[in-house]
């Protein structure tokens, strides 16, 4: 490498801190980790024949495209590939076979993330989802089960990739920063922004299986700079500044153990109130956005009869709303907190009263209003950006009440909103295997009325925001044969 070069690599990374490098690539990780996922959503749209040729089956599988039906799908899109005879029933199925993976890791992911370092398991989590997602349009060309296999592994890839980032948070962010830091989780919601209009022309110029290609391509390279990058703890980057490292370090205090405890008091935990808050809550909210993220496209496509390219644009937009008011409110969140105008419960409650009382309140008028594409649009943009605001609310808590055993709180949240996530796409398909009107869907969006406002209310009756006694349970037994990266001393430099 040349001075010159030389010189230009070291100016760009003075320019950053570590933690603005840790900021930058786990927003842009859970972009990513979106963007493999709901790659399917919009593709499937294409991947599926239309209800017309249904009806001339034996003609298309023996066929040979020889009408117009057969070369152009439904929303004017050229054929590139084969399209698959799949049911209402087998699409869902599809569609929600993720969630088998994606629960089994859930807990065990946010443990291990403890045990051995958030970054090691993020990590790995986004490279092998990353290598799958290639492989994907092979898998459902050879064989249905061979697809179902390659999206269950795939969740469980991506299982621990949530949990896993609260323990990164807990060593690297201080206290009052990190309502900004968790809102990058949020940018999952501009993955999915960016991937769907991306995936729409995509479609319309390469066929289906280009977007898989291009997401899973993407995903290797931001995880060979994430593993270059990113360390596990302020200890052990080679590039802190003495000063970023104190800075760090003395925010956070004992809160954070310097060695990672060995075990987890699950008798505290799973009798602490304050747990059961981000439990429940996490798993009724989560239950509402699954089933945007997975049916939004085919509600657009079977009820609004949007093209392809515009089903990519508009499902869009919801999530666009989402982590603008992801950002805001975790900025003001923050703020509050440090000027003293509001304590961390009453910080935590109100933000997440506001993130999931007013989506609620707008499927209540999605059920008057959701025949009419403009309103429906709308209406949707509208419940994603209030939500937003959980990152300010009850996303982040368990750093708040338990940050040594963030990753194992939250693994629990997601084990059971990855229930929800099955559920939801079951229930779309009962719902409308039979009957795909517009009457049906109203029933989806009541059952999403209810739960949005019950994950409210739960928080803020038993919601806290107080550091947890049990946070810091005494050893069972020394740990002396381990080496522990966390065990190094924080505050050990003059």
């Amino acid at each position: 490498m040349s001075n010159t070069e030389g010189g230009g690599l070291q100016r760009i990374r003075n320019a950053l801190s570590c933690r603005q490098v840790l900021n930058l690539l786990t927003m842009l990780g859970f972009m990513l980790n979106y963007a493999l996922r709901v790659n399917l959503t919009i593709a499937i749209v294409d991947m599926v024949r239309p209800n017309v040729t249904e009806t001339n089956s034996t003609s298309v599988v023996n066929g040979t495209n020889s009408t117009s039906s057969d070369s152009l799908s439904p929303d004017g899109v050229d054929v590139y590939e084969e399209r698959f005879p799949w049911d209402s029933y087998q699409t869902n199925f599809v569609l929600g076979c993720f969630f088998w993976g994606y629960i089994l890791t859930e807990l065990p992911g946010g443990r291990l993330a403890e045990l051995i370092g958030g970054r090691r398991v993020f990590g790995h989590s986004m490279l092998w989802a990353s290598l799958l997602t290639l492989i994907t349009p092979l898998a459902a060309h050879i064989n249905y089960v061979v697809l179902i296999i390659v999206r269950v592994v795939l969740g469980f890839m991506l299982g621990a990739s949530w949990p896993a980032i609260h323990p990164v948070a807990a060593v690297w962010i201080p206290p009052m920063e990190r309502s900004k830091f968790m809102s990058n989780m949020m940018a999952s919601s501009l993955g999915a922004a960016i991937t769907m209009p991306v995936c729409g022309y995509l479609i319309s110029v390469a066929g289906w299986a280009s977007v898989f290609y291009l997401t899973g391509a993407v995903g290797l390279l931001w995880s060979i700079c994430w593993f270059t990058f990113v360390y596990e703890t302020p200890a052990t980057h080679p590039r802190i500044s003495a000063e970023e490292r104190r800075e760090i370090e003395e925010a956070i205090g004992t809160s954070t153990s310097k060695k990672r405890p060995s075990h987890v008091p699950w008798g505290d935990l799973l009798c602490s109130p304050a747990v059961w808050a981000i439990i429940i809550c996490h798993g009724l909210a989560v239950f509402g956005f699954f089933t945007v993220v997975n049916q939004l496209p085919t509600f657009m496509s079977q009820i609004l009869h949007f093209k392809i390219k515009e089903n990519g644009l508009f499902s869009s937009l919801p999530y666009l709303g989402k982590y603008l008011m992801a950002v805001a409110s975790s900025y003001l969140a923050d703020y509050l907190r440090q000027k003293g105008t509001l304590g961390t419960t009453a910080t935590r409650k109100v933000f997440t009263a506001f993130a999931l009382v007013i989506p609620g309140l707008l499927m209540i008028v999605q059920v008057y209003l959701g025949y009419d594409a403009t309103w429906s649009v709308t209406i949707f943009s509208l419940a994603l950006f209030f939500h937003g605001a959980v990152t300010a609310g009850y996303l982040g808590n368990g750093l708040d009440i338990a940050p040594n055993f963030s990753g194992t709180i939250f693994g629990l949240a997601n084990t059971l909103s990855s229930f929800g996530g099955f559920l939801s796409t079951w229930m779309v398909g009962a719902l409308t295997y039979h009957d795909k009107s517009f009457h049906q869907w109203q029933i989806v969006f009541w059952i999403l009325a209810a739960t949005y406002i019950a994950g409210a209310l739960v928080f803020v009756a038993i919601g806290s925001g107080e550091l947890q006694p049990w946070n810091n349970p005494p050893e069972r037994k020394k740990i002396s044969d381990v080496t522990q990266e966390e065990g190094v001393p924080l505050k050990n430099e003059k």
